[in-house]
């Protein structure tokens, strides 16, 4: 798996998802339990992945998976057609950012309509 590093390794991962059958749960405001991490991955096209405190949104892209930290509200905005899967980890999946924590840009999120 390109991007994770060989410590870390999921316990479980969702379905795939594509545009249409991403679930309202995910589309909505949500957050993983306390010391569950998730690993945004899409395997075509794009999203953004939203979150909610502190405000910051990051496009997530085959190249570009996006951590979500335990607890962090959070929801994902499809931008068109995509496949996209959620990896669970006990640990931060990609060490090199968990320095930096999320690497988000700082544009104010907007909720879901």
């Amino acid at each position: 798996m390109a991007g994770v590093s060989p410590e870390a390794v999921p316990y479980g991962a969702s379905p795939i998802f594509d545009e249409n059958s991403l679930p309202e749960k995910l589309r909505n405001e949500h957050s993983t339990k306390d010391g569950t991490w998730g690993l945004l991955r899409v395997l075509e096209g794009e999203v953004e992945l939203i979150f909610i405190d502190p405000p910051s949104q990051r496009l997530v892209s085959v190249d570009n998976p996006a951590p979500i930290p335990p607890q962090a509200p959070h929801f994902v905005r499809v931008t068109g057609p995509m496949k996209m899967q959620v990896e669970f980890y006990r640990e931060h999946p990609l060490p090199d950012e968990s320095r930096s924590e999320r690497s988000v840009s700082r544009r104010p999120a907007r909720r879901p309509a």
